[in-house]
């Protein structure tokens, strides 16, 4: 498929939200608001949980097969480069990077268990070369827990790996509780992270704390992948005024969250956690529903961060 029916300006941005502004019915979206407590720490873990279980089919989601195209640095990246893919979900994201590039390790993880399964079924149904090799997933909630020891760099470790094979398979890991099945080896950050409709599903006040875990894990020189909802996309004019839970924060029926980011709002967060800004940009889509043979608008947010070297 061509680039363009997933990374384009088919319309405007700028000329959306005056539109959107303007119009009486939607006011309610751009009203100050201040979640309650209770609303804003509740887990966010299990209403995903319970989703990937509705869905277990794994036919909810589409594979993404636009990201080599928006992303290309996860094909022209070194030998043995380390992916770190963040709310792996069913494995839409991680199946076209093992596909695209047969050089690259991933590992994914997600805070549903459910989802984490769906993943592994997807992927080792795809026939993908030396799999077994490639692809590790672990349980993990970065937004309260971080990431585990084994998965983050530290100056002291990247000089033990240069005495070693300079990708960091000698130090063996201590006190590993994830759930990979390889021997525990420390990896000692990862080469790309990418954050794929990840980030939006926490509240806005686990996000700084999230970031600053991807950071961490990341290598000097490292990038950040990003991808999510961006500013009055189409998903956000449809949510009621009773699903609202703070500023451009939503919860659907079925407990899952949704924030719908602003530029300023995604360079503040990663800025704000030590990352260089390379690439930020709202991808504005159209595409045509085909049961009504309405056109929507979509709205993403697209972006590259880079942790310093």
């Amino acid at each position: 498929m061509k680039k363009a029916e997933y990374f384009s300006k088919d319309f405007d941005w700028d000329e959306l939200r005056v539109e959107v502004e303007n119009d009486p019915s939607f006011s309610y979206h751009l009203l100050p608001f201040q979640p309650s407590l209770s609303v804003a720490e509740q887990g966010e873990s299990q209403p995903w949980n319970d989703f990937h279980n509705r869905h277990s089919s794994g036919k909810f989601f589409k594979e993404r097969r636009y990201l080599l195209q928006e992303f290309p640095e996860l094909v022209s990246c070194e030998e043995n480069s380390r992916v770190l893919e963040v709310g792996c979900g069913n494995g839409s994201t991680v199946l076209p990077m093992l596909r695209g590039n047969e050089k690259v390790t991933v590992y994914a993880c997600d805070w549903s268990t459910e989802a984490l399964e769906r993943a592994k079924e997807t992927i080792y149904a795809s026939n993908i070369v030396s799999i077994e090799h490639r692809f590790h997933t672990f349980c993990c909630d970065f937004s309260t827990s971080g990431f585990p020891t084994w998965l983050t760099y530290n100056p002291c470790q990247a000089n033990f790996e240069q005495t070693s094979d300079g990708r960091g398979n000698s130090e063996t890991c201590l006190n590993d509780s994830s759930s990979l099945k390889e021997s525990r080896r420390c990896i000692g950050g990862v080469d790309f992270v990418t954050l794929i409709f990840t980030l939006s599903a926490l509240s806005l006040q686990r996000m700084p704390k999230s970031i600053k875990e991807c950071f961490s894990v990341m290598r000097p020189g490292g990038m950040l992948l990003f991808r999510d909802y961006g500013l009055y996309d189409m998903s956000m004019l449809r949510f009621e005024m009773d699903k609202r839970v703070g500023f451009r924060e939503y919860m659907r029926s079925d407990g899952t969250r949704s924030y719908f980011f602003s530029l300023d709002t995604v360079r503040d967060l990663f800025m704000g956690a030590g990352f260089i800004e390379l690439e930020l940009e709202y991808c504005c889509v159209k595409s045509l529903n085909r049961r009504n043979g309405k056109s929507m608008r979509r709205v993403w947010v697209h972006g590259k961060f880079q942790k310093p070297v």
